[in-house]
């Protein structure tokens, strides 16, 4: 089977890969719980190649990223659910539907009335997402912070919490009362530690987490995208200490403390 640039063909190697007795034992005996973590995997390493500016792997990760696609929905076809055709009529429509200014009769709109209509046509779209899920289904929250997918990670999905709440004015209005509280909730954690409450700890680490994701979301800085930053300069430091120990003949186990702090100092000087 030969490579093309037609998702047609993707979809019919995965159709082959799925095929009982002729197909892959691995692809065959995966589900959509086994495939969702790769599903994520694939959506980082598609922000990691962006973030490092690499084209060609941008190419790559999002070819392994539209491949997830593919996967979840040959096993939903498999299993009489939809397609993948379904699933590309879905996000069409959802967009003809959530641009109206565009290709609608609300042209020209201004920006603030767009963002309006937007929040408006996705509150008609989970009220519609509600109303045909099946009446026997389990209940779920239909409140105001309902629809915010757990799977997110745990600072994204933090401020999407706190931006719905906002908009009914639950929130603070300036970000140096943010500060305060989290002093406050450092204070909490300091007291959790020194009782030694291993549970407590927990949940204060919790609270002091989510207040900092607010004061970035009040500071307008996406907090996933800052840790991310810093973990790659925490990285490029801790491999100049290493690269230069090993340059020194030493070894991470040779070096004391002070001299690691020393060549970190070293490395912060670096970057400037």
């Amino acid at each position: 089977m030969k490579p093309a640039r037609d998702i047609s063909r993707l979809i019919e190697i995965m159709a082959a890969l799925r095929t009982p007795a002729t197909g892959c034992p691995w692809d065959l005996e995966q589900t959509f719980a086994s495939i969702a973590p790769y599903t994520i995997e694939e959506a980082y390493e598609v922000v990691d190649a962006i973030e490092r500016g690499d084209v060609g792997d941008l190419t790559d990760e999002l070819g392994d990223l539209l491949l997830q696609v593919v996967f979840h929905a040959r096993m939903a076809e498999e299993a009489g659910l939809f397609a993948f055709g379904d699933v590309v009529e879905a996000i069409t429509r959802k967009m003809i539907r959530r641009h109206p200014h565009v290709f609608g009769e609300a042209r020209n709109l201004p920006a603030a009335e767009v963002k309006q209509l937007w929040g408006q046509i996705k509150a008609e779209e989970n009220a519609e997402r509600r109303a045909r899920r099946s009446a026997d289904a389990p209940a779920e929250p239909h409140g105001l912070l309902s629809g915010i997918p757990h799977a997110l990670p745990g600072l994204t999905r933090a401020v999407k919490l706190q931006s719905k709440a906002s908009t009914v004015g639950f929130d603070w209005n300036d970000a140096r009362l943010v500060l305060e509280k989290i002093k406050e909730e450092i204070a909490e954690c300091e007291e959790a530690i020194a009782a030694g409450d291993a549970a407590h700890v927990r949940e204060e680490m919790g609270d002091l987490l989510f207040a900092v994701a607010n004061l970035a979301r009040h500071v307008d800085v996406d907090p996933e995208d800052s840790l991310r930053a810093t973990n790659a300069k925490f990285e490029r430091r801790f491999a100049y200490i290493e690269t230069t120990l090993e340059a020194r003949g030493r070894t991470l186990k040779d070096a004391t403390l002070d001299e690691m702090d020393a060549l970190w100092d070293e490395a912060k000087g670096l970057e400037g």
